[in-house]
């Protein structure tokens, strides 16, 4: 019981501090994504306090965080500056109309994330081939790591430019300080949390020497925001007045739902899979789809950006210790308490700091064993793995999996469109035999079809399937198509071993297939093939 008390009380620990952990690097990340989608950084903390919150509680992997991400704000900022100009064109021109816009947009996206849950259509993300996956985290990692080098510059009369001198060395300094507290802290003990105590000693540090740093507060004011202060999220009651809700609005609205559902459930679910690797448990994709939706809605109708799963919170979180629930929760609350009233104290946070703690989970996040395989895998996987990253980089998350899962099954398609093989033996009576070896889909009926000779074949022929499985309907018509050619020939063929769903399909095409295909064979190995029901 005690011990049971004392692994309790631990856990509860990490969660805390963890969750704390989390929220300190929301903060800036939060304020940066607002700045991209073109709207104040209110708007973004407070998406990251709702969608975090609303999944940690209730989504389908605990110890995952969400918030506002970069992958839905660079789709977010064209929509919110053509919703800027159809409000100045209206006939009573509304100013800052994009961002109402906006919200209904990402509560269309909610609703399209909770159907896709309720639909059971999260279980589709096991589907995605590993080195799509490999590739994933190798070009998230580059994105965060590029992300961070714009945290080396600074802004002079409106123009940005690159840290030079004592500014570079400083931050560089405070930077490797960060990283080394983290590698160095867990060596000595575990008690204190690492990136916490990371950010502590070096805002001291800033603040005992005095040091002319970028911090949150400047980070904020930099970008044009008022700093991190604010309220409670307020209910946005002028979105059902101010939007015009005809087909106009539908029409415009949801290409950019659809495509931040389709991001945002990925990137989520991705993260997902991710995590069940690192914590070897196994979280609920459909669960986290209705989770997202819901928390997308309300976060929209409270003021919010929308958000979906961030890889590296969420890394920072497990690595932290936080694995259960209360650690995102925690992290959400600590956010909001941040804006209530820490925002003094957070503003005097260094960029440094946080930037560290992201360099950190750069290092983390990408797969560096790739590199070790890269020469050893398939060259068509290692395609793949290198072409996702690279595109990820290049454009987005979305794009990327979407190509590397085409390339993967092109490749699958090929391969196993070449296994198909026809092994040819004539019985006593004279009858021919064709075995067929191998998967007959679309992929392969080309081959399929060429293994024939039917010039040649006697006038009885029989094509036994007790090797290979009709996978779709291509495989179906390819079988037709053998059978006419034999007919017209004045030919007789038999079809053996054909599997219960094939055959019904067959029949049902024709009736004559009732009196072409085998029923009855005296063969041990027919049922297995046969009845589809025989493997469960």
């Amino acid at each position: 019981m005690f011990e049971l008390i004392r692994k309790r009380t631990s856990s509860v620990k990490n969660d805390v501090t963890s969750g704390i952990t989390v929220a300190l690097a929301l903060v800036p990340e939060a304020v940066a994504f607002s700045f991209v989608a073109g709207v104040d950084p209110l708007v973004g903390l407070y998406a990251a306090f709702m969608v975090g919150l609303i999944t940690a509680a209730f989504g389908g992997r605990p110890g995952m965080i969400s918030g506002a991400t970069g992958a839905l704000a660079v789709v977010m900022v064209s929509l919110v500056k053509e919703g800027n100009a159809l409000g100045l064109a209206m006939a009573q021109p509304v100013a800052d109309m994009g961002l109402q816009y906006l919200f209904v947009t990402v509560i269309l996206m909610g609703l399209i994330q909770v159907a896709a849950g309720a639909f059971k259509l999260g279980k589709f993300i096991r589907l995605i081939p590993h080195p799509v996956m490999l590739g994933f985290v190798n070009g998230l990692a580059i994105v965060i790591f590029l992300s961070q080098l714009s945290m080396f510059k600074t802004v002079d009369s409106g123009i940005s430019h690159w840290l030079q001198g004592t500014e570079l060395m400083t931050m560089a300094g405070l930077v490797v300080a960060t990283m080394g507290i983290m590698v160095l802290l867990p060596k000595v003990t575990r008690k204190m949390p690492a990136a916490l105590t990371a950010i502590l000693v070096v805002t001291a540090i800033t603040l005992s020497l005095d040091l002319d740093v970028a911090t949150v507060g400047s980070f904020i004011r930099d970008g044009g925001g008022e700093g991190l202060k604010g309220g409670l999220p307020v209910f946005q009651a002028q979105i059902f007045t101010i939007i015009p809700w005809n087909m106009d609005t539908l029409m415009f609205i949801f290409p950019y739902a659809f495509i931040l559902a389709g991001i945002g459930l990925i990137e989520s679910l991705l993260t997902l899979n991710l995590l069940d690797e690192i914590t070897e448990t196994r979280g609920n994709s459909n669960r986290e789809c209705v989770a997202q939706g819901a928390a997308n809605i309300a976060t929209a109708l409270f003021g919010g950006m929308g958000g979906c799963a961030m890889i590296g919170q969420s890394i920072i979180n497990v690595n932290a210790g936080g694995r259960g629930r209360l650690s995102g929760i925690t992290a959400a609350i600590s956010l909001l308490c941040f804006i209530l009233f820490g925002s003094a104290y957070i503003e005097l946070v260094p960029i440094a700091a946080l930037t560290g703690i992201m360099f950190m989970v750069v290092i983390g996040t990408f797969a560096w064993s790739s590199l070790r395989i890269m020469h050893k895998i398939p060259k068509s996987d290692a395609l793949v793995l290198i072409s996702v990253s690279v595109l990820t980089v290049m454009f987005d998350l979305a794009v990327a999996v979407f190509v590397g899962i085409i390339m993967s099954a092109l490749v699958f398609s090929w391969e196993n469109a070449l296994r198909i093989r026809a092994r040819k033996r004539v019985k006593d009576d004279g009858t021919k035999v064709y075995e067929i070896w191998g998967p007959l889909f679309f992929g392969s009926t080309k081959m399929f079809a060429s293994k024939f000779e039917v010039k040649d074949d006697p006038d009885h022929v029989e094509i036994d399937f007790v090797e290979s499985r009709v996978s779709d309907y291509s495989g179906i018509e390819a079988i037709s198509s053998i059978v006419e050619k034999y007919e017209k020939a004045g030919k007789q063929v038999k079809l053996k071993h054909l599997s219960t769903d094939c055959k019904k399909l067959l029949n049902k095409a024709d009736a004559k297939y009732k009196s072409i295909i085998l029923e009855k064979v005296d063969d041990p190995r027919y049922h297995v093939v046969a009845d589809p029901n025989s493997f469960l």
